[in-house]
């Protein structure tokens, strides 16, 4: 593996354990908002990475990536949560991403 590469993947590695550990410590703090949902998003067998990172820019207005990072950990942990907020503000971006092909619930 070239050194480049090697870097790369450093990167990489750091910064899905950093968007971890941010998951983390935002499900700690959620407990002290009451009426905070989250998005869920769920790893399938059907769509493609490409599909579901380019779902994510247009629908959650994330930066590619933010997008990749979430769709990486719902492929390795079977699910990432991609938004947080009220019931009714969540559920319009359920919709679309539903309907886009993607597996999600709010919780």
């Amino acid at each position: 593996m070239l050194n480049f590469e090697k870097k790369l993947v450093r990167l990489f590695a750091k910064s899905i354990f950093m968007l971890k550990e941010k998951n983390q410590n935002f499900s700690h703090n959620k407990k002290s908002s009451p009426g905070t949902k989250e998005l869920i998003l769920y790893n399938d067998d059907l769509n493609s990475f490409e599909h579901v990172i380019q779902t994510l820019i247009m629908v959650c207005e994330f930066d590619p990536i933010q997008a990749e990072q979430c769709a990486l950990i719902a492929h390795s942990k079977g699910n990432c949560i991609i938004k947080s907020g009220e019931s009714r503000s969540l559920k319009s971006i359920q919709i679309e991403l539903n309907l886009k092909g993607l597996k999600t619930e709010i919780l």
